[in-house]
């Protein structure tokens, strides 16, 4: 959703800044939309540099990222989520009966600061479990370091997906070098899955030549081309 779309949601519902500050993808705004015919509804969006990001409306395919990981990764799993988003990832690991530890790494603190404040409500304040450490910092570079160990589920929610990102620099994320840093986190029988606003040709066979098997699960949204999630193991 870009600027267009941006404006014409504000136009119809009624949304408020909650706090906007300089992060290091760049200007991120939270906001507080209140909408219905009743104005009984309210929700929270995430806007980065001008671009919708995410927000609290739906969160299905958020769901199903980590949910078909955990069915397929060995129990009790230790599961790593890439991006915090709203939240809704990380409430359906800590509700799923294979998962043992999350490691959740967010390089924006702004983000982290609201799912323990404003959002919080959303996903039961999931980010206070004790089963969850949270990490500021950025994915690749906390990769790098070794910090965690292995994973038997890496879930990937990083910026809109490999074909537009928000930020440049998530884009390396997607590449060959980016997906050995991922695999090289695996555990033997772990699985990696993968979260995209949109499907991806080039993508999809950049897994299939790094991973022996994957699968690409279609998820329906309201208005537009569905969601993607492709799911690989080594």
């Amino acid at each position: 959703m870009g600027q267009d779309s941006v404006n014409n949601s504000a136009a119809a519902d009624s949304a408020v800044v909650v706090e906007r500050v300089t992060g290091r993808c760049g200007e991120l705004v939270l906001r507080r939309v209140v909408s219905g015919a009743a104005a009984d509804r309210v929700d929270y969006e995430v806007i980065a540099n001008g671009m919708f990001l995410m927000d609290t409306r739906n969160g299905e395919s958020e769901r199903l990222l980590v949910r078909a990981a955990a069915d397929a990764m060995p129990a009790p799993g230790r599961l790593l989520i890439g991006g915090l988003g709203v939240g809704f990832s990380l409430r359906e690991a800590l509700d799923h009966p294979a998962t043992s530890e999350v490691v959740v790494v967010e390089r924006e603190a702004a983000v982290i600061a609201w799912n323990r404040g404003p959002l919080r409500d959303r996903h039961g304040d999931a980010v206070a479990d004790p089963r969850v450490r949270v990490v500021e910092a950025d994915l690749l570079d906390w990769l790098r370091t070794g910090d965690g160990g292995d994973f038997d589920a890496i879930c990937l929610d990083i910026d809109n997906g490999p074909e537009w990102t928000v930020s440049p620099e998530n884009a390396e994320l997607y590449r060959p070098s980016g997906l050995d840093l991922v695999a090289d986190r695996l555990s033997a029988r772990g699985v990696l899955s993968v979260w995209s606003a949109g499907a991806s040709t080039a993508f999809e066979d950049r897994l299939r030549a790094r991973f022996a098997r994957v699968r690409t699960l279609p998820v329906p949204v309201p208005r537009g081309e569905p969601d993607v999630v492709w799911l690989a193991t080594p």
